[in-house]
């Protein structure tokens, strides 16, 4: 049950991250462009998977999206609320999906589960 209600806030943060970059009256060619750009961070794992953690953890956590959001407000430009909407969306796409941040155990092991063909027979 708690893996559903997190992958269901995944959803939901998905949906409204999307829905505020709406209403930002940037491209939507932009938000096509950038959605998976977080997921670039997968380089840091050509490192090892201590790096690769961290790397990822780092463009996939919501701290980042809500810095930017906030001085984006602060600053009142669009732009940079556009783009901290599409990485909040991005991250609530991936939970969604159940991928989570890294453990540096394994790209395989995050904090919503295992994840991957050995999870499924779990």
């Amino acid at each position: 049950m708690p893996r559903l209600l997190l992958r269901l806030e995944g959803l939901a943060l998905f949906i409204l991250a999307t829905w505020a970059y709406a209403y930002t009256g940037t491209s939507w060619w932009l938000y096509a462009v950038l959605f998976l750009t977080p997921d670039l961070s997968f380089a840091g794992y050509l490192a090892g998977p201590r790096l690769g953690a961290v790397a990822y953890n780092a463009l996939h956590s919501t701290l980042g999206p809500a810095l930017l959001a906030g001085l984006g407000l602060f600053l009142d430009h669009s732009m940079l609320l556009g783009i901290a909407a599409i990485w909040a969306a991005h991250i609530g796409f991936d939970r969604m999906l159940g991928y989570g941040l890294k453990y540096s155990s394994g790209f395989n092991d995050t904090h919503l589960g295992r994840i991957g063909r050995q999870a499924a027979g779990a």
